[in-house]
């Protein structure tokens, strides 16, 4: 099932043109938006450049194009769009992001009159020595071309890098949140923008979420505080297109990601009503996802699951969603097939 995408142009950088992808909702018991495509690169085209123009991240575009050079595709190769997604599951409200997947996803509330919609972006997330946490939380504040006041932790950091940073960097070019924050409600952790775009769908910030500069200025101006914020860890994301089973598989992250921990007083704070999970420390295996997520998938809709497909699509780990199974008519009750 095709949904209609609407392209809008978000900012024209020094480089490169960069758009916001918004897709309708598809209806109640459909999770998928978007299409796969394909467009040829030129002589001085790289991946990372592709990717920036049609609104994806370095490993969106690495894993779907794994046989072809990053830095010179050459020119005349054909490069895939992985430009299809699996919403991810939970409600859909508010802001959720998805750390497996490099990918936030926004659903603003709909205007009277209008379809609802998902806006999608790559982002960055934490290095393994700099957790991005999970749970519920919010955004607490907002601010247009915000200095920086590095914790003292990554002024060590780059004092024994030999980089030695003062205590407050100013707006501007070498500023790292670059011209958006959106503070969350997890203290010391920011949805920002970047002064080196290049690392937009890597895992390389000191936990923080980081985004194109094109796309955090078009979505700042389209939020707000006290919008939810969810931040998830899936790596597999499974539902339905039509009467078709689709999932979409990502790398686990090597190492699980901490929970949030908050104390009631500053839940009491942030006036949210959050519900913190209990820590977990032990890294799952990729099928274990693949059956809690079939699980989820067909609670309320029959269906089978194809086991050589998904396993096959585990072993890829590509990012790009396939079909794997499909509904199961008259049935009482959904069970995966030998």
């Amino acid at each position: 099932m095709t949904q209609r995408l609407l392209i809008i142009a978000a900012a024209v950088a020094a480089t490169s043109s960069a758009y916001a992808a918004i897709y309708e909702l598809p209806p109640e018991g459909q999770d998928v938006v978007g299409a796969l495509s394909t467009i040829v690169a030129t002589y001085d085209d790289t991946l990372v450049d592709i990717a920036r123009r049609h609104g994806l991240g370095y490993q969106d575009i690495v894993r779907a194009n794994p046989d072809v050079n990053v830095w010179v595709p050459g020119e005349g190769t054909e490069v895939v769009l992985p430009n299809r997604f699996v919403l991810p599951p939970g409600p859909r409200t508010g802001l959720v992001l998805n750390l497996a997947e490099y990918r936030m996803y926004y659903y603003p509330e709909a205007k009277a009159g209008e379809p609802a919609r998902v806006h999608t972006y790559p982002m960055s997330i934490g290095r393994m020595d700099w957790e991005t946490p999970l749970g519920l939380t919010q955004i607490t504040a907002m601010a247009k071309h915000p200095a920086w006041y590095p914790p003292q932790s990554v002024r060590d950091e780059h004092a024994a890098d030999g980089d030695p940073l003062p205590r407050i960097v100013p707006a501007g070019p070498k500023n790292p949140l670059g011209t958006r924050a959106l503070r969350l409600g997890i203290p010391g952790y920011l949805i920002h923008g970047t002064n080196r775009p290049a690392g937009v769908g890597m895992r390389v910030s000191h936990g923080c979420i980081r985004m194109f500069p094109e796309d955090v200025e078009f979505l700042f101006e389209r939020i707000s505080v006290k919008t939810a914020v969810r931040i998830i860890d899936v790596p597999v994301k499974m539902g339905w297109d039509g009467e078709a089973l689709v999932a979409e598989v990502h790398p686990l992250l090597e190492v699980p990601q901490p929970l949030v921990e908050e104390s009631l007083e500053k839940i009491e704070q942030l006036d949210a009503d959050v519900e913190l999970p209990e820590v977990e420390f032990v890294s799952k295996d990729p099928l274990t996802h693949v059956t809690e997520q079939f699980i989820t998938a067909t609670a309320e809709r029959p269906g089978q699951l194809d086991w050589d497909l998904i396993e096959a699509l585990v072993e890829r780990s590509d990012g790009i969603p396939n079909a794997v199974g499909t509904g199961i008519k008259n049935a009482a009750t959904s069970a995966a097939s030998e």
